[in-house]
């Protein structure tokens, strides 16, 4: 049972920043195993994403907001499986734990609105930008999450963590450097106001990452109710939250194509991946300690920069954006190893 191991840790969202109990020592080939896993998740609904965000199909693109919603369907859907089988597949516990505690419940209102619309702000992001930039971008969310954790949960952060701090502003701003590009004025200006949207998006969906994460472990740590029991509730929530959402913002779209227009296969990847990737990390990262998740970070934005360049081909990598890459990298490494924990202590994720 991986409850007790992963109380704090939000399945379906771009790497939420939780707290996670210590487990027991792995083996060296689950540790590369898990590393594998890890790399692969954070790139692969990124790459994809973008790659569905760009492809040019006949008919009509399929609506973020869509997909979000179909990835709380099947969130919830899975989790309740889940529940199940810890349960012997008795309803019992859904109706102790979400029916008759409503107050506990209605806790989950405010997290669940947030991370619906970070999930949203996603898609906008990754309509904007190619993966490289969004990736090393979306890493200032380890900025809001520290400032976020030293004020609502009053944590005190390390001298290299604040160093690192540092590191990764001065990254993120490099690599957001613009840079003399040639061809027609007109296109260089759209593509500079495309830039500029993608980039608030990634900037508002940090902010939003990090106080939802934050919010939900404190919610986490006042009660011991199961994880997937949690995320139950978080989907039940957003699935409402992204369902106003769409109507109110795609509603006439939605009438005249349907709800699931421009659906492919590249779409319900991108969907599997949203809902099931958080549930994939939840059982291979007990086995990840901090510099393993590192390196998880720094191999998930090497291959996306390689993968923008040469296959994607919407990415022309230059010096400052290589400096400002190595910079967030940097921080990341000194981030997540200013404290080495004991036994029983918790991880950050």
């Amino acid at each position: 049972m991986f409850s007790s191991c992963l109380r704090g840790f939000t399945p379906g969202t771009p790497v939420p920043p939780t707290i996670i109990k210590t487990c027991t020592p792995a083996s060296p080939r689950l540790k590369y195993l898990s590393l594998g896993v890890l790399v692969l998740q954070t790139t692969s609904l990124v790459l994809t994403m973008r790659y569905s965000r760009t492809l040019k199909e006949d008919g009509p693109l399929y609506l973020a907001s869509s997909a979000v919603v179909s990835a709380e369907l099947l969130k919830i859907l899975v989790c309740t499986l889940l529940v199940f089988k810890e349960n012997n597949f008795s309803m019992r516990l859904l109706k102790e734990e979400i029916v008759n505690k409503p107050v506990e419940t209605l806790k989950l209102a405010i997290p669940a609105g947030i991370y619906t619309l970070q999930n949203n702000l996603l898609y906008v992001a990754l309509s904007n930008l190619d993966a490289a930039t969004y990736q090393v971008t979306y890493q200032l969310k380890i900025l809001t999450t520290a400032l976020f954790s030293v004020s609502m949960l009053g944590k005190r952060l390390g001298l290299y963590q604040w160093l690192s701090l540092l590191f990764l502003m001065a990254g993120v701003t490099l690599v957001q450097w613009p840079t003399e590009s040639e061809g027609d004025t007109e296109q260089l200006i759209l593509s500079a106001g495309s830039q500029f949207v993608g980039l608030m998006a990634v900037l508002m969906a940090c902010v939003s990452s990090g106080f939802a994460g934050v919010y939900f472990e404190k919610i986490l740590k006042e009660t011991k109710q199961s994880v997937w029991v949690r995320n139950i509730q978080l989907g039940l929530f957003s699935f409402v939250f992204g369902f106003v959402g769409m109507i109110v913002y795609d509603g006439e779209m939605v009438r005249e194509l349907g709800m699931f227009q421009g659906y492919n296969a590249v779409t319900c990847t991108v969907v599997a991946l949203q809902a099931l990737g958080g549930l994939v990390i939840a059982v291979v990262i007990k086995y990840a300690d901090n510099i393993l998740k590192g390196f998880a970070t720094s191999l998930s934005i090497i291959v996306s920069t390689l993968i923008s360049y040469f296959l994607l081909e919407d990415f022309n990598p230059t010096g400052v954006f290589f400096l400002g890459a190595v910079l967030v990298i940097a921080a990341t490494f000194l981030y997540s190893n200013e404290c080495k924990p004991a036994s029983g202590s918790t991880i950050k994720v």
